[in-house]
């Protein structure tokens, strides 16, 4: 099996580096737009080479490693091709993207979101083993051809991903609590500390929370954007319930009812219950 990834930032390239150790994958190249991002990832030996666009075409499995309107971009150019060609897209939302796939390739086309990822970006961020123990979420697969689901199905579970399947606008809605809700207020969190404190205090008194409750404001404004535009619906409704939430928790604190604060605070708790 030949593989093409579109896209060598931190996802693309950190799934070149998991592809590789695939004994059915015989080689896999890539494709990206950035002049640099494709030096780099040849530098880093993530690819065996860098293709265009339209050679890209020719390989068995296209991954679509790019932000969200790049996904529905590449959809657009992608109707030549075999039909037996198997696309799986790795964006963030899915409901736009599956809606814009062309109804010539609609057998083709995968919807997947891996979700994974760190607060970095482009080739040098790619890490080994990033999709490893992590779940796939796989999108509306009963519109996807029997030959493309299956090889899907292939590629993540020789990934050792975990499988799980839902309609793509059940996706969005829980994407946008679980992940891009807590991207904007780690953005949210970062302005607000940048506009009262200097650099010094900041270097001085920031520990372990503000770190780790800031460290997503480290990613892509670019694809944070993309995202956010694609998924505003959802993502307003989970701010909305968000600020509710802090709302209620500010005036317990101003009405001294710290009992609430107390019992708010056990109920959040219970979060990593679950997670473990």
């Amino acid at each position: 099996m030949n593989i093409a990834i579109v896209g060598l930032g931190l996802m693309g390239g950190s799934l070149a580096l998991s592809l590789k150790k695939l004994d059915f994958i015989d080689e896999i190249v890539g494709c990206d737009h950035n002049e640099k991002h494709t030096k780099e990832a040849l530098n880093l030996g993530l690819v065996n080479k860098i293709v265009n666009f339209d050679d890209a075409k020719k390989y068995d499995v296209i991954f679509l490693a790019i932000p969200v309107n790049g996904v529905i971009s590449a959809l657009s150019n992608l109707t030549d091709i075999d039909k037996n060609v198997t696309i799986i897209d790795l964006g963030s939302t899915k409901e736009l993207i599956v809606s814009k796939v062309p109804p010539s390739i609609r057998k083709n086309f995968v919807a997947a979101h891996p979700m994974t990822g760190t607060e970095n970006f482009g080739p040098t961020a790619a890490v080994e083993k990033l999709y490893e123990d992590k779940v796939v979420v796989l999108c509306d697969l009963e519109d996807s051809g029997e030959y493309q689901r299956d090889t899907a199905k292939k590629i993540f579970k020789a990934l050792k991903m975990k499988k799980y399947f839902m309609h793509s606008h059940e996706h969005d809605r829980h994407a946008a609590f679980i992940s891009h809700m807590p991207h904007a207020i780690s953005f949210s969190i970062a302005n607000t500390v940048m506009k009262q404190e200097n650099k010094h205090n900041i270097l001085a008194l920031a520990a372990g929370g503000f770190r780790s409750m800031s460290r997503l404001a480290k990613s892509s404004p670019y694809m944070w954007e993309d995202i956010f535009t694609q998924n505003k619906e959802n993502l307003l409704e989970a701010i909305e319930l968000f600020e509710h939430e802090l709302s209620q928790f500010k005036q317990n604190i101003i009405n001294d009812d710290f009992e609430e604060v107390n019992k708010s605070m056990q109920n959040g708790k219970k979060l990593h219950d679950i997670l473990g």
